[in-house]
């Protein structure tokens, strides 16, 4: 079994890298290994001395909200040499590191592979071998492998084995905020902007913010280019300015390519759209900024799971030899060898590099095909010249407001009135469908509803009577509604399943309907995550971070009360993502004699040197243990130890620009949404179904199937798969290690 373990960061730096840090030194500390931090990457592992330091588990406290990694990482031209290779074993030697987590791209991973690769020999050059037999001690030597675990940490997202890697959602969020700002400049000047993402051997951050920010045409290195592209640019860009789009947005990764496959520049693009459209174009060129600041709820959750699971797996396959890199597959953590890793994702840039783009394709996986598919779908839809008879459909927005919701309508409709469908919006969900305050979508304003925040067709919350339903009827008759979109969360859900139940009585609800989950208290069926989540969970975090701030002023304990109704999603995964020490959970409920554990706890982290403890609390953890009351009993407490504030988040949580998680999901389910309607109408189908996000794609269950999936009496799914997590969060938490380590 390993016994020390050391931790390095190589390559370009990736937001979230120090939340991979910090997982694995406590997570090895807990299992009792002595863990060590290289610094400045490679070149420190050559260098030695204090390059390489014992870490401690208060040495990581504080860093999970930064960017960068606090280990530092530089080139190293001496690890590239067979000596200096040698060296940096020699230095693992010294110290007794039999274990190594390498946190990198595509290079560092390689390096990790050649180091474990040659351990063997370098340790009998340096004479520190143990023989097996005197027989054999001439020809081979008993050394035990060095055990290597990769993790991926790319802004590029370009590594074979990892839907997502370290530090992507980061970059990809500032990508989209840039634009949104842009947005407003353009829309001013009536401008056309040419942005120029990362991505060099990859196009995954200028394929996702084109899809998240709405532009007009994306550039990517995995696409073959025809002979005249340049020409389809033209002629989309123009048609969308004679819809009444005059503002447009083009994104190029910088790895873009000519059908000869010389580099596409971002100055030629500029100058192609300024000659032949005649437009005002600017080019904004991110660079490095797409890789600084405080990492997402999002990439400090992957490193977070992907730490511990490096350290887990070295600690219970102890007789396996580990050279494997983990990553995100499907919502799962899977192993892949560090030589297919390398292999397989060097071997897509030498694809493109030979012309065949489609093998490109292919290696980079069915999420990113199916996203280029739906880009290039919403780059070159227009509103149908001819209306189709085959009826209308009806679009609303249920329950309470989520983040991604008018993406979702958007998209939906738009990629309805493309096939000539007419669309239409129900006022403030089923109350407009009753009342019939039902307006007709708008092209033109549909453009401008992606990245908006809430639901500009309004929600409500509302319970049916027997007289609604013919009222409904009257109505879905009135506008010959033939299909429906219905966008929100449980009680939307229920409501829905209300209507099916009453397709007996009336003929008008014999049609295809489309549910699309959208809420942020994420307590949905036969999906993993579900449209607002994300930006509810970035919001708690930032708020957390804020609180952070604090802590030099006095020693404090902050009780933060976070939404999610019957499900602890918000709750668990913020704390997970903030560092918060405590996450109570209507999953397990709270006790007193919990409660009082937690008193003694806090108690010793103040007596320790703590300056600052957060506890998470969901807003319906225990109808009586409430937040106040929390308060009032740690203050009690305390004996003056410390001091107790409460901050309860508030509808704040789900304010805001969605983001760009939020709007890809909801755009690849409004698409989804439209296209099975459109497909159900024409066979005359009238099945109802539930979208979900499972592993990285999206699915269809039947209603029924999620109604049995349906907790109904507690108000979340019966299984849900982030209570998995909880032994992580509160393994990290802790004040200090514990040496046990299932």
């Amino acid at each position: 079994m390993a016994k020390a373990l050391a931790v390095m960061t190589s390559g370009g730096d990736a937001p979230g890298m120090n939340a991979a840090i910090r997982a694995v030194v406590r997570r090895g500390l807990d299992c009792g290994l002595e863990i060590h931090g290289v610094f400045n990457g490679y070149e420190g592992l050559v260098e030695g001395g204090e390059c390489i330091r014992r870490l401690k588990w208060e040495d990581v406290g504080g860093n999970l909200q930064k960017g960068g990694t606090f280990l530092g990482t530089a080139r190293s031209e001496r690890f590239r040499t067979e000596e200096g290779r040698r060296q940096a074993v020699s230095h693992l030697l010294d110290r007794g590191i039999d274990a190594l987590v390498v946190i990198g791209g595509d290079g560092s991973l390689m390096g990790a592979h050649v180091l474990a690769s040659e351990w063997a020999s370098h340790v009998r050059s340096l004479g520190r071998g143990m023989p097996v037999s005197e027989e054999e001690e001439a020809e081979a030597a008993d050394v035990a492998p060095l055990q290597v675990i990769g993790l991926p940490g790319s802004i590029d997202n370009d590594l074979y084995g990892t839907n997502m890697s370290i530090g992507a959602d980061t970059a990809l969020n500032h990508i989209v905020r840039a634009l949104d700002d842009l947005s407003s400049t353009a829309a001013s000047h009536q401008r056309t902007f040419v942005v120029e993402t990362m991505g060099r051997h990859c196009g995954y951050l200028a394929l996702m913010a084109g899809l998240a920010g709405g532009a007009s045409w994306v550039l990517v290195p995995e696409e073959e280019m025809e002979v005249r592209w340049h020409q389809k640019m033209i002629e989309t860009l123009g048609n969308a300015r004679e819809i009444g789009r005059p503002h447009q947005m083009v994104m190029v990764a910088e790895g873009a390519r000519h059908p000869d496959g010389l580099s596409i520049r971002s100055e030629e693009i500029r100058n192609i759209l300024g000659t032949r459209l005649g437009a005002d174009v600017r080019l904004t060129v991110l660079g490095h900024i797409q890789r600084g600041g405080p990492p997402t709820a999002f990439d400090r959750i992957l490193a977070t799971r992907l730490g511990v699971g490096a350290v887990d797996r070295i600690v219970s396959q102890p007789d396996v030899p580990h050279c494997h890199m983990l990553g995100l597959v499907k919502n799962e953590i899977e192993a892949t060898p560090l030589a297919e890793v390398v292999e397989k994702s060097q071997r897509i840039w030498k694809e493109i590099e030979e012309g065949n783009y489609a093998r490109a394709l292919e290696l980079r996986g069915g999420t990113f095909q199916n996203s280029l598919r739906l880009v290039k779908t919403l780059t070159r839809i227009t509103p149908a010249r001819e209306k189709a008879e085959n009826g209308s459909v009806l679009v609303l927005t249920g329950g309470a407001d989520s983040p991604g919701m008018n993406a979702a309508v958007s998209v939906a409709a738009r990629c309805l009135l493309n096939q000539g469908v007419s669309v239409f919006g129900a006022r403030d969900a089923f109350p407009g469908l009753i009342q019939g305050n039902i307006l007709e979508l708008d092209w033109h304003e549909l453009l401008q509803w992606i990245h908006g925040p809430g639901s500009e067709l309004g929600t409500g919350r509302y319970r049916f009577t027997e007289e609604d339903y013919p009222r409904i009827a009257e109505n879905l008759r009135k506008y010959n509604i033939k299909g429906l979109v219905a966008i929100g969360g449980w009680g939307t859900y229920l409501k829905v399943a209300n209507l099916v139940e009453h397709r007996e009585s009336f003929d008008a609800f014999n049609l295809p309907m489309v549910l699309i989950p959208a809420t942020i208290d994420n307590n949905l069926p036969c999906t993993e995550f579900s449209i607002g989540v994300d930006t509810a969970l970035n919001n708690i975090v930032d708020a957390v971070d804020k609180i952070r701030h604090t802590a030099g002023a006095t020693r404090r304990t902050f009780v933060v009360e976070v939404m999610g109704r019957q499900c602890g999603f918000l709750a668990l995964m913020s704390a997970l993502a903030s560092g918060a020490e405590k996450a109570y959970l209507p999953e397990t409920g709270v006790d007193l004699e919990e409660l009082l554990k937690d008193v003694h706890v806090l108690k010793e982290s103040f007596a320790g040197g703590k300056r600052l403890v957060i506890y998470l609390r969901n807003e319906h953890s225990s109808r009586h243990y409430t937040t106040d009351f929390i308060r009032r009993l740690l203050e009690e407490e305390s004996r003056d130890q410390f001091e107790v504030r409460t901050a309860i988040l508030g509808h704040v949580q789900r304010g805001g620009i969605p983001t760009a998680f939020d709007r890809i999901l909801a755009s690849r389910m409004g698409s989804c949404a439209a296209f099975a309607l459109l497909e159900a109408m024409r066979e005359s189908k009238i099945d109802v179904q539930v979208l979900g996000l499972s592993g990285a794609g999206v699915s269809s269950s039947p209603l029924s199937q999620a109604l049995q999936e349906m907790d109904l009496g507690r108000g979340r799914p019966k299984r849900q798969w982030f209570m998995d997590l909880m032994p992580i969060a509160e393994s990290l938490a802790k004040h200090g290690p514990s040496h046990v380590c299932s």
